[in-house]
């Protein structure tokens, strides 16, 4: 890089305000982060085959202990119920299952597309050509709502998938923070769809706890033990979490548990304790219990698993395969995690004397994927060649985030890590987050004002929503605040009475609020084979907003054309100017004799990365960063490093960045 002498210095000396400041403290700037393709290419090999062996031994207590007596120790090596309950280390080839085989296809379409970030239509027909078999609860009603034509995230609304509060997620979408190795905030934005393809609220963040996990691994620092890594991981994945969310609750209460008992070996005294808060008595704290497959009792047992596990596989599976539930989730997710902390090697000696195939069969449940063993009758894959498949993805994404490649090494120089600043008490780097502000219809709500709704009280049958108006402006749709509270259903007209013609829906508000986007989500759509009426599609829809006490349209463009044969479609209109507005209304031409509703909403703008993005080192867009990006700073001062200051760190921030540079530009002659 260019040499330029005590440059904070200099600029100090003909600044004011935050520059001076920067210059009178020492310049502290994190240390370059390098991540070698060959070792983290072993990592991702590791993961798979841990996630396989951690699969497979805890599907052999799936189910079978959901309440007491629960699997204590004891009972390893033991048959119960039928089962031997002991490490799966044999099969060959590894056979896929549901924990392994859906990441499996995220990975086929990031490499096939060439691009790690997907699109709704990519994930819809990811899962139409390849998803259709050996799939329960959120993704089985997720994958029938696409065969209805939706897209996601419209397959997780809580009207649309009763489901999208169960495990669902947790399991399908931690590969997207492997994908970005100590970058865990673009690990979220990778992860966000395929996480809102089947969960909501406190799912979600279970999940997005798990990407981050994973992402972390990159980043633990090893000087600090096996323990100490993984105490840090967990305490800065949650910090990612807002505090409000069960998920954020169930990974307090385990740790806390965990850090408070004396013995490292007595797990069993910390599950007894889980299932009283969560289930036995989850009324009585607040919760709801839904079934042994939900979220939060799982995310219990797999954060409890890693804990107590302190860093052995083994003895991580072992407490994973005992602790009850869905005990195969948990247990393939951290299992996973060891592995990709450690590397393939790694695992083979966690299992002396035994030998661990390294064949993958996707075929036994996922479709039209290729075979990469054409030679091989009852394999299709490696777990080798599938690491090596996604290194050319998480290589894009290193440089997307303003890494870089050391040339004669082929060493990853990863962008510098970032903190996890709060703004307005929501986390700056979680996209639910965002998704949650946007809505008038909440933020009203927790400003302490008052949403109001009106339309025609509906009288539907039973299993065919419900009649009253609030439950249009209730803001479950875009709620991430992750509480624990009852399903969620939509607004029907059917049954009231109204004459044909359009029905109007109306929400209003006791304050002014910014509108970017109109939003519509509608309910159910019937067609009469049910027994029922038709009816709940529109056919055409108005929007109107209260703006200088009139309702008037507005002008904007509206995301796509109502389909009458496309159920809960989320229809936004984006208006051609932001306005200030009291109100929004819509008027809806039934197909059948009702329209049905599930959210109407006004948004605020949508979130921007680039708003908050620290790693916009380019100052002056001249294609390079050096030292000239410092100059450029110091001329427009901007927050680069997400603390929502404009201040001396971002300086330093910005020289970390340069210096990540330094060495390829040295070898190039810029000096």
């Amino acid at each position: 890089m260019k040499r330029y002498p005590d440059i904070l210095g200099r600029v100090a000396a003909v600044a004011a305000g935050w520059w001076l400041a920067a210059a009178a403290e020492p310049v502290a700037a994190q240390p370059v982060r390098v991540l070698e393709r060959a070792e983290y290419t072993d990592r991702l090999h590791g993961m798979w085959l841990a996630q396989c062996i951690a699969n497979w031994t805890g599907l052999r207590t799936e189910g079978i202990r959901t309440a007491p007596p629960f699997l204590t120790d004891s009972n390893w090596g033991q048959v119960v119920d039928g089962r031997l309950v002991d490490f799966v280390t044999q099969q060959d080839p590894w056979q896929a299952d549901d924990d392994t085989d859906i990441e499996y296809v995220y990975v086929h379409l990031i490499s096939t597309l060439g691009r790690p970030l997907l699109t709704p239509a990519d994930v819809a027909q990811g899962w139409t050509d390849h998803i259709n078999r050996f799939i329960w609860v959120s993704n089985a009603q997720a994958r029938a709502l696409i065969g209805r034509g939706l897209s996601p995230p419209a397959t997780s609304l809580p009207a649309a998938n009763p489901a999208a509060l169960q495990i669902d997620a947790q399991l399908t979408s931690e590969v997207f923070g492997a994908l970005a190795p100590g970058m865990p905030d673009r690990a979220l934005a990778l992860a966000d769809l395929p996480i809102r393809t089947t969960a909501h609220g406190f799912a979600a963040h279970a999940a997005q706890f798990y990407v981050l996990l994973y992402s972390l691994a990159a980043e633990a620092d090893p000087a600090l033990g096996a323990r100490g890594r993984i105490l840090w991981m967990v305490s800065r994945a949650r910090s990612y979490l807002p505090d409000a969310s069960k998920a954020s609750d169930v990974i307090d209460f385990v740790l806390a548990d965990y850090l408070a008992n004396p013995d490292v070996g007595d797990w069993e005294s910390t599950r007894d304790k889980v299932y009283q808060r969560y289930q036995l008595n989850a009324a009585a704290n607040g919760f709801t219990y839904r079934n042994w497959y939900e979220s939060p009792i799982n995310l219990a047992t797999g954060v409890m698993a890693l804990l107590y596990g302190e860093g052995s596989l083994q003895r991580t599976i072992q407490i994973g395969t005992l602790s009850g539930w869905d005990s195969d989730n948990g247990t393939a997710t951290m299992g996973g995690l060891l592995g990709l902390m450690h590397g393939a090697e790694w695992v083979r000696a966690e299992f002396p004397g035994r030998s661990l195939s390294d064949r993958f069969w996707i075929g036994r449940t996922r479709d039209n994927l290729p075979d990469y063993l054409p030679g091989d009758a009852e394999a299709d894959d490696t777990l080798a060649m599938l690491a090596a498949r996604a290194i050319p993805v998480v290589e894009q994404v290193v440089i997307a985030e303003g890494g870089g490649i050391d040339g004669p090494t082929g060493r990853w120089v990863l962008p510098p890590a970032r903190s996890v600043p709060a703004v307005g008490g929501r986390r700056a780097f979680n996209p639910l987050e965002h998704e949650d502000a946007r809505s008038a219809n909440n933020r009203v709500r927790r400003e302490g004002g008052v949403v109001t709704a009106s339309a025609p009280a509906g009288s539907p049958a039973w299993g065919r929503g419900g009649g009253a108006a609030s439950l249009f402006c209730d803001g479950r749709e875009t709620d991430f605040s992750g509480v624990d509270r009852i399903d969620a259903t939509y607004y029907s007209s059917e049954g009231s009475g109204a004459p044909p013609g359009p029905v109007t829906l109306t929400v209003t508000y006791d304050r002014p609020v910014l509108a970017h986007t109109l939003r519509l989500v509608e309910g159910e759509h019937f067609d009469g084979t049910d027994g029922g009426a038709v009816g709940g599609a529109m056919q055409s829809v108005l929007f109107e907003v209260l703006a200088g006490g009139q309702w008037a349209a507005p002008t904007g463009t509206l995301s796509e054309a109502p389909d009458p044969g496309v159920p809960f479609q989320i229809l936004d209109l984006r208006l051609a100017v932001p306005v200030m507005v009291m109100g929004v209304r819509i008027s809806g031409l039934p197909v059948g004799g009702y329209v049905t509703c599930s959210e109407m909403d006004v948004l605020s703008a949508p979130f921007d990365p680039a708003s908050l993005e620290a790693l916009r080192f380019d100052r002056n867009g001249d294609g390079a960063i050096d030292i000239e990006d410092l100059w450029t700073l110091f001329g427009s001062p901007a927050d680069l490093d997400g603390d929502q200051e404009v201040g001396g760190g971002d300086a330093r921030y910005l020289e970390s960045a340069i210096r990540l540079h330094e060495g390829a530009d040295m070898r190039a002659g810029n000096r």
